[in-house]
């Protein structure tokens, strides 16, 4: 079964060269990247107990997550979460295997519920997961062979679903300033220099010409903000900052804007954005698996997009998750390996029952540089992709790695 690669030239405007622009991250406290995490972590622990145990990634998907939001009583120098973060992984795991004349089983329940916790210890300063978040899994069970198992092990896997996965690179200046926005204003730099900043970060860009304008929701930790006046110079910390971040990668002139829906005037907790937590999750915000950011970590209208949650699928045969990683891999190197390319996208198309180094389409589009003609790049472009293609096992590796950027 041969591969169906297809390279053409695209005659449509360069991102950058539109009048507009609009770019979305959700930050890793934000409640749809709580419910990303959440699954993933739990997916992530299924293959490595599975590897560990068994010798093999087996059959699992967790990629239905839900967080419904608590309610808390905030006020300045405290508050109270009321009633906590509830958090629900759902899916599909293999939890009996037969192994000659044993049959085992794996422990779900434990695996599930350590690894969500285990996410938000790692992603949360002020969250008390054992008072403030109750976690769920409901996880069907499946069984498998492991003989059986093993012996198709050593086959290509076949695609579990049909469906795609896009990418594109590069990033235009909007989107490497939104993405590194909210990257700095999570890092530990800032986090240790300036504490109050929680981990609950939206950043919403729009580039209008030449000019940009970030929006930027950024949760402020409530016990370390005693008034108003110090949430007020948080707030224009974080501007100041974001500013001189900007100069560092975009030419455009940036205006940045902080918690726009702050009522000042007022003076009242409730007015400015206040948590206990670091998180909108603690006061009614909800969140899902898969409604926040794509493969490379972005919210793009401006670009063709998958809707498929890369997050809690298996790592092996589901092209929703391992044909998303794979086309931003690809994208990446055809950029910087093949002269004279301005845009390329990367749509790989599966079909359920084929293996998955053999999509039923791989499609290249490409806007060139000034100058440069189909004919001189595509030999380079097909040559990345079917390589890419036959390697596409080591996608599973870099995923369970925690490699590969996934939301």
């Amino acid at each position: 079964m041969g591969r169906n690669v297809v390279v053409e030239e695209l005659k449509q405007k360069a991102v950058e060269d539109r009048s507009v622009e609009v770019v979305e991250r959700k930050g890793k406290g934000h409640p749809d990247y709580i419910a990303d995490g959440s699954s993933e972590s739990v997916g992530r622990a299924l293959s490595k107990y599975y590897l560990e145990n068994f010798g093999t990634i087996l059959h699992h998907n967790v990629d239905k997550g839900l967080v419904v939001g608590g309610k808390a009583n905030v006020t300045f120098g405290g508050g109270n979460v009321d009633e906590p973060i509830r958090i629900i992984v759902a899916g599909r795991a293999t939890i009996e295997v037969a192994d000659g004349e044993k049959r085992r089983q794996a422990p779900i329940g434990s695996i599930a519920l350590g690894a969500i916790k285990g996410f938000l210890n790692e992603t949360f300063r002020y969250l008390d997961v054992s008072t403030q978040v109750i976690m769920e899994y409901h996880i069907r069970s499946g069984s498998a062979d492991l003989t059986r198992v093993f012996k198709d092990g050593k086959n290509m896997p076949l695609a579990n679903d049909t469906s795609f996965g896009i990418c594109f690179a590069p990033l235009t200046q909007l989107e490497k300033l939104v993405l590194e926005t909210e990257t700095y204003l999570n890092s530990n730099k800032v986090k240790k220099e300036l504490p109050e900043v929680g981990e609950d970060i939206k950043v919403m860009g729009l580039r209008t010409g030449k000019s940009i304008d970030l929006t930027i929701a950024a949760a402020i930790v409530s016990t370390l903000t005693p008034d108003l006046s110090h949430y007020l110079s948080v707030k224009e910390e974080i501007k100041n900052r974001v500013e001189d971040l900007a100069t560092k990668i975009t030419n455009y002139p940036v205006r940045v804007h902080v918690n726009t829906a702050d009522n000042p005037k007022e003076g009242d907790p409730s007015s400015v954005y206040l948590t206990v937590t670091g998180t909108s999750a603690e006061h009614g915000d909800d969140g899902n698996t898969g409604r926040g950011n794509r493969v490379n970590g972005l919210i793009t209208p401006c670009r063709p997009m998958s809707l498929e949650a890369t997050a809690g699928k298996n790592p092996v045969s589901h092209v929703g998750k391992i044909y998303n990683v794979l086309a931003n891999i690809i994208c990446d190197k055809i950029y910087k390996e093949v002269p004279g390319i301005r845009e390329v996208y990367v749509k790989i198309l599966s079909q359920i029952g084929r293996p998955i180094d053999t999509p039923l389409m791989a499609s290249t589009e490409l806007i060139l540089e000034k100058g440069k003609t189909l004919r001189q790049v595509k030999p380079d472009v097909e040559t990345i992709v079917d390589s890419e293609l036959a390697n596409i096992r080591r996608v599973t590796d870099l995923i369970v790695d925690r490699k590969a950027m996934l939301f």
